[in-house]
């Protein structure tokens, strides 16, 4: 891209698009089943389930045109009384996914803002 395209595209499609994201939410739902402070609470998941609902999610908040087909982030935390520490746990796999995946420092920062932005339905603060 060029530094006007750069300038004026969606964060979906500065992350890369539909591809990228899919992979980046494949690799975040790895990466949370793997990590020790929160790898218990995607024991009983449906894994692929869960990897399309972040697939999308990330579609939906990056600027994408695919719909969002899971609950609200509010119903799916309902009951978990998720912790600080979980969250800043998530939000680590998340920056972790983004490097390894190839996101420039922008577009980390972008969805580290809105990452935050959520943080009270996932919370519940």
């Amino acid at each position: 891209m060029t530094a006007t395209q750069t300038a004026t595209a969606t964060l979906y499609d500065r992350l890369g698009g539909a591809d990228n994201l899919k992979a980046i939410a494949s690799d975040l739902i790895d990466a949370h089943i793997a990590n020790p402070l929160i790898g218990q609470r995607f024991q009983k998941m449906d894994v692929p389930t869960a990897k399309q609902h972040a697939f999308e999610f990330f579609c939906m908040g990056s600027g994408g045109s695919e719909p969002y087909t899971g609950r609200d982030l509010r119903t799916v935390h309902s009951g978990m009384n998720a912790t600080e520490q979980e969250f800043i746990a998530a939000v680590d796999d998340l920056m972790m996914v983004l490097d390894k995946n190839g996101v420039g420092e922008r577009e980390k920062q972008e969805v580290l803002y809105i990452f935050y932005g959520l943080k009270g339905d996932v919370l519940r603060i």
